[in-house]
């Protein structure tokens, strides 16, 4: 094979066959291709894209670059995988849940990403808890436990992490058959049997735009089930935050309050029963949507979600008593201060963006790759779409490790909420289902 043969099929528009493919997926990982040939190769793709062959090709051959885990294991072994958002704490309800109902859950996650908040992170604000663990430990757990979340090692798809480094700095990462391989070459190394993606659209997400969210749902659910993983998605809105808080410790105690019952959040359990569901109903543990919904749910109601959870946080090094303790263990910012609106009126728009990068200037996420995150900021008790206020409810509650920091997001906060004299058209919960 050659590199320069392949990258001028691409440019060209002529067919490029499934072999050139995985030949260039394997060249990323062992280093056969320059960097200027793999920039020229994202280039190329970007510009002129890729059949769905050989878009399951090149998936294949970066999930094969690496490790990829073999299980033996009395149930189905299924993941979920969310495109990010602002308060997005779905992973973390779904994991025990899909335990409860049978399945073996090795949920490979990631850190914060731009204005998104990251589960591994929003986990370590738990005191003990690691997301590093090698192959052995994480079978263990998932053994043991039913479900386990943590990070990928370096051995996971490492093609995927040479031309994602690539990509960042060729301005080639919109490209949805790049995204489509490297979000599913990571997920597919887990040795699957199903998947469920929840691709986010609304101001908070990468695509904000209904009609780009559904072709990248397409475009995964194709691959994915080319690449012999059955697989489904949602189109779920993200014209607000998911949760009422953003920011790692905060988003820890929705998820408690969401498992112990101690408060509601329809919103959220909307989503994950209905994630739940689709792949409850593909690896047969649910003879249908509305049944899997309705044992999702289950779990959730009866607290058995939560045990699994505190089970899960205690075999990953967590508190034993996780389930009693997380008032109490979780951390807290020094200062924590109510946003006022500036007139009354309906909530009619919010730019979810503009919090989560809020929360990220508070230091909940990462503006270098070294910063160091504080666990304990981050933003509160927003106010939906819809909710009419006067000027004595607060939009939300800022949580800041200063005073510099807390003023600058209070501004940010205030210039993300539009408050009108009309009550706004709400946007769907979900916008779309594609299934098997």
């Amino acid at each position: 094979m050659d590199a320069r043969a392949i990258i001028l099929k691409i440019r060209e528009g002529q067919d490029v066959l499934p072999d050139d493919m995985r030949w260039f997926g394997a060249a990323l990982a062992s280093g056969a291709v320059t960097d200027a040939q793999a920039g020229a190769f994202a280039m190329a793709i970007c510009l002129k894209g890729l059949s769905d062959n050989a878009r399951v090709a090149l998936t294949e051959a970066m999930r094969d670059s690496g490790d990829v885990l073999q299980w033996d294991l009395p149930g189905p072994v299924v993941d979920k995988h969310s495109t990010g958002g602002v308060g997005d704490t779905v992973s973390l309800l779904l994991a025990p849940a899909l335990a409860v109902c049978g399945a073996y859950v090795p949920m490979i996650s990631g850190r914060g990403l731009g204005h998104t908040g990251g589960t591994l992170d929003k986990l370590e604000a738990i005191p003990g808890y690691i997301t590093d663990i090698g192959p052995k430990r994480l079978e263990h757990v998932v053994r043991k436990v039913g479900c386990a979340i943590v990070g990928a090692t370096g051995r996971v798809a490492p093609a995927d992490k040479r031309l994602y480094a690539i990509r960042d700095v060729t301005s080639t990462v919109e490209s949805i058959d790049l995204i489509t391989a490297s979000i599913l070459s990571k997920k597919l190394a887990a040795g699957l049997d199903g998947l469920v993606l929840d691709v986010k659209t609304g101001s908070g997400a990468f695509m904000a735009d209904p009609a780009d969210a559904h072709a990248l749902a397409q475009s995964l659910v194709s691959v994915a089930n080319g690449a012999g993983c059955p697989t489904s998605a949602l189109i779920t809105d993200m014209s607000q935050p998911l949760a009422n808080a953003a920011g790692n410790a905060l988003e820890i105690r929705v998820v408690m309050e969401v498992l112990t019952g101690t408060k509601t959040n329809q919103r959220m359990v909307d989503v994950t029963t209905a994630l739940g569901a689709a792949v409850l109903v593909s690896n047969n543990l649910a003879t249908d949507l509305e049944a899997g919904a309705k044992m999702v749910a289950k779990t959730l109601a009866s607290g058995k979600a939560a045990e699994k959870f505190a089970e899960m946080v205690e075999a990953m090094g967590g508190p034993p008593d996780f389930a009693e303790s997380w008032r109490h263990c979780l951390p807290e910012a020094t200062i924590v201060r109510e946003v006022m609106p500036t007139k009354a009126g309906y909530v009619t728009e919010i730019d979810t963006r503009a919090l989560g990068e809020a929360v990220v200037h508070l230091g909940g996420g990462r503006l270098r790759e070294t910063d160091r995150i504080d666990s304990a900021v981050g933003l509160s008790g927003f106010q939906p779409l819809g909710k009419k206020l006067d000027t004595k409810t607060p939009l939300a509650m800022v949580h800041a490790s200063d005073e510099v920091r807390a003023d600058a997001a209070a501004a940010a906060v205030k210039a993300a909420y539009n408050i009108g004299a009309k009550a706004p058209d709400m946007p769907p919960l979900i916008y779309g289902e594609l299934h098997l």
